[in-house]
């Protein structure tokens, strides 16, 4: 079964904005929709907000092992087409690096045009073989193998809300970008429950601009489709 983004987001608007939160942190009115639509995986969604803070990177990494049947509920890609639309608009650079590629179905579409090295946490072989225009290497957000200013630009999307330290990868974000930085997170409010493994929330422009900073002039924050898109110009910015 393939749950299309679009769908996606209309489901979690009803979820989240219209029904009462007394009812929808409710672990007996989330339970039953979420074993039908997660299974297996439903226990580990459930209670993923219990623990996560308390593990370490190897059990977090363990977890995203063991549930990426859940993720790959959406196909290639999280993004919505507005989302791609733009990203493959604002890239100028030929420098381009992706942080927490997935998939690679943004890396592959960035690769037509641009120089791509693309990272995840985990990288297969098998994800290598089938996008062999780009450079993968497996790498912790938190901890980028890469020096200062290393690439013209630099896109995060459906990756930050997954972090445990946000202010930390944001940093190191920056730090490898010469010229431009794109971020992409989901527009959420924040539950116990979710039909996500998301640490992060960002329900309002102004969550945005607390978690990821924001200066008149080189950043500009729009909301495409119920996901939010972060373009910051770092040669503005400096």
């Amino acid at each position: 079964m393939r749950v299309s983004r679009k769908f996606s987001i209309a489901v979690q608007y009803v979820l989240d904005q219209l029904v009462p939160p007394i009812i929808r942190d409710s672990k007996w009115f989330m339970y039953l929709p979420m074993k039908f639509v997660l299974k297996d995986g439903a226990h580990d969604f459930m209670d993923f907000k219990n623990w996560v803070f308390k593990k370490s990177d190897k059990e977090f990494g363990e977890l995203y092992e063991r549930t990426a049947h859940v993720q790959e509920l959406q196909g290639e890609t999280d993004l919505n087409d507005a989302c791609l639309k733009e990203i493959l608009r604002l890239v100028k650079g030929k420098n381009v690096l992706e942080v927490g590629c997935g998939r690679g179905f943004l890396a592959d579409k960035l690769s037509a045009e641009n120089k791509v090295t693309a990272c995840d946490i985990m990288v297969s072989d098998a994800l290598k073989k089938k996008y062999p225009k780009v450079t993968f290497k497996s790498a912790n957000i938190e901890n980028l193998p890469f020096k200062d200013n290393s690439y013209d630009v630099v896109v995060s999307t459906h990756t930050l809300e997954h972090v445990k330290h946000v202010d930390i990868s944001v940093k190191e974000l920056r730090r490898v970008a010469k010229e431009q930085l794109i971020i992409v997170v989901p527009k959420q409010r924040p539950y116990k429950y979710t039909f996500s493994l998301h640490t992060q929330f960002f329900p309002y422009d102004w969550s945005l601009q607390s978690a990821f900073g924001y200066v008149e002039g080189s950043t500009d924050i729009k909301n495409l489709d119920g996901d939010w898109l972060y373009h910051q110009d770092l040669t503005a910015a400096g």
